[in-house]
């Protein structure tokens, strides 16, 4: 697998369910995510309320977006730099609009997004969030009538894959073999709503979603069997 690191972004989003309290969705949502519930509950006694609380950030449907980040490369002399920029905060809108005109700085045609799991969660999801709030989709993430060649996606968990469809294979475990350095500042994926909802610290999910933009970026270098980048050529630009 060849890349030019040129007009690549690597990316990650952080999401949330879409209201703090089951009890708070539109009386109409509220039924459709109980029938999904039904389909998704292990056992009689998970009730639609704590599939929310635990899954709802899953679902574009039901669930919403605090946090972008974006990494980008770039050369310090000889040597490969990453610059990693991050979009975050309470209002979903303003995040996406804010993505959307950063990608618009790039040309079109040969911008390339990588993300791990990114064309089953990170891509589509980003999709759907834009819709939902009336943006225009920018053509690097809009596949339709596109065959599979023209979409100009990366996803480092599929090129781990080799055409093995069985297992998920998680960024951490990749980052482990690889021996990639890691800081995941005392959360994971599955505590981002309480961080986001309990302490009301959507600084420290930035912040955790950025460390993984790095690391995805690292393990794209190292699929592709290059080194990877110096932690003193990585800057995190904060807003």
């Amino acid at each position: 697998m060849k890349f030019s690191v040129e007009n690549l972004l690597v990316l990650d989003i952080e999401t949330v369910r879409s209201y703090k309290l089951y009890e708070e969705m539109p009386e109409r949502l509220q039924a459709q995510w109980d029938r999904k519930a039904s389909f998704l509950k292990a056992n009689e006694e998970t009730s639609p309320k704590d599939l929310f609380e635990d899954r709802g950030g899953i679902y574009a449907e039901f669930g919403k977006i605090v946090a972008i980040s974006v990494g980008f490369f770039t050369h310090n002399g000889p040597e490969l730099s990453l610059r990693v920029k991050g979009f975050y905060g309470k209002d979903e809108a303003v995040i996406l609009s804010e993505f959307n005109e950063l990608l618009q700085k790039f040309d079109s045609r040969s911008l390339i997004l990588c993300g791990h799991n990114g064309k089953e969660f990170d891509f589509p999801y980003l999709s759907r969030r834009m819709l939902v709030n009336n943006i225009t989709l920018p053509a690097v993430l809009d596949t339709t009538g596109k065959k599979p060649w023209e979409v100009n996606h990366i996803d480092t968990m599929e090129l781990w894959k080799f055409g093995d469809r069985k297992n998920f294979t998680s960024l951490e475990l990749l980052a482990a073999l690889f021996d990639i350095p890691t800081s995941k500042d005392g959360i994971d994926g599955s505590q981002v709503s309480t961080v986001y909802y309990e302490e009301e610290d959507v600084e420290r999910i930035a912040k955790y979603c950025s460390k993984d933009v790095v690391v995805t970026a690292q393990l794209l270098l190292k699929l592709n069997q290059q080194q990877i980048i110096k932690e003193e050529n990585i800057h995190i630009i904060e807003n």
